[in-house]
């Protein structure tokens, strides 16, 4: 299960350290707008998937939460079938959909998890509401 705070379940970008400040950055910069899960995480954490209109504390290093984000779409599509507008609205900087296949899928592997073209994702999109 993933945690909780304030009453909302937790969003944790990338790993903790660099990679989360980075992108948590992204978002306090109302850059990224979206983010992408392996589905295969909510199973292994028995949680559901996220509904438009909740509302996700976004999490820092520390476990506190440093921003509040409202999940404004969700959509289930496989590693090959993540659209450009979704890719891009992560706000990473990648100039293309190959460019961020590639670094979605050294990221993965970096963690243990490899994901092939069929690989069942979540893909959320969310806006900024407040910040801590």
């Amino acid at each position: 299960m993933w945690p909780r705070v304030n009453g909302m379940r937790a969003l944790e970008l990338g790993t903790a350290g660099e990679v989360r400040e980075r992108l948590n950055a992204l978002v306090l910069a109302g850059r990224k707008t979206a983010t992408t899960g392996l589905l295969a995480e909510y199973v292994e954490e028995t949680e559901g998937l996220e509904f438009e209109g909740e509302r996700l504390a976004l999490l820092g290093n520390d476990g506190d939460c440093v921003a509040t984000v409202e999940i404004t779409r969700v959509e289930l599509a496989s590693f090959g079938e993540v659209a450009w507008e979704h890719a891009a609205a992560e706000g990473e900087g990648d100039r293309s959909l190959d460019e961020w296949r590639a670094g979605h899928r050294s990221f993965w592997e970096g963690i243990g998890t490899p994901v092939q073209e069929d690989t069942p994702l979540v893909c959320l999109r969310f806006r900024l509401v407040t910040s801590a």
